[in-house]
């Protein structure tokens, strides 16, 4: 996908096709354009100074997503993942690291079509909602980090 762009930071490999696939499967189900969509597989370094730059948080979690679109279904956008963080949730949660990153991929484009986590009840919504397309994409993140 030409709209779909990665980036890496030094000794993360990850499979671009991987991404594609999942993200192709996900806008047929949830019916959204791009315009622009930057995928960031970042350090721990990193996301902590995006987190305090933007956030005003001083501390390390798994995704940060940035919508500088006004609309919710043209996507122009920005989604940064830890990857040593999602490599510690897979290990906390025991599922693979692929599976994992899936999970985050799908988790930054629900916040990007409205889907909130700031309370309970939005939380319980789109985490159900997370887990479902997770389990329903999960044989496209196959291969989503290279060894």
């Amino acid at each position: 996908m030409k709209k779909v762009k990665l980036f890496s930071e030094k000794g993360i490999r990850l499979e671009k096709k991987c991404v594609d696939n999942l993200v192709a499967k996900l806008q047929d189900e949830l019916e959204f354009e791009i315009e622009s969509l930057e995928f960031n597989f970042v350090g721990t370094n990193t996301i902590v100074e995006i987190n305090k730059q933007h956030l005003e948080h001083n501390n390390a979690t798994d995704i940060i997503t940035f919508n500088y679109s006004d609309e919710s279904h043209t996507f122009d956008a920005e989604i940064f993942i830890s990857v040593p963080v999602a490599m510690d949730n897979s290990k906390k949660y025991r599922v693979t690291p692929d599976n994992e990153l899936g999970r985050l991929i799908i988790h930054g484009i629900l916040h990007l079509i409205g889907y909130d986590d700031k309370t309970a009840s939005k939380k319980r919504k789109m985490k159900k909602t997370e887990n479902e397309l997770t389990e329903k994409y999960k044989r496209y993140t196959k291969g989503l980090l290279k060894k």
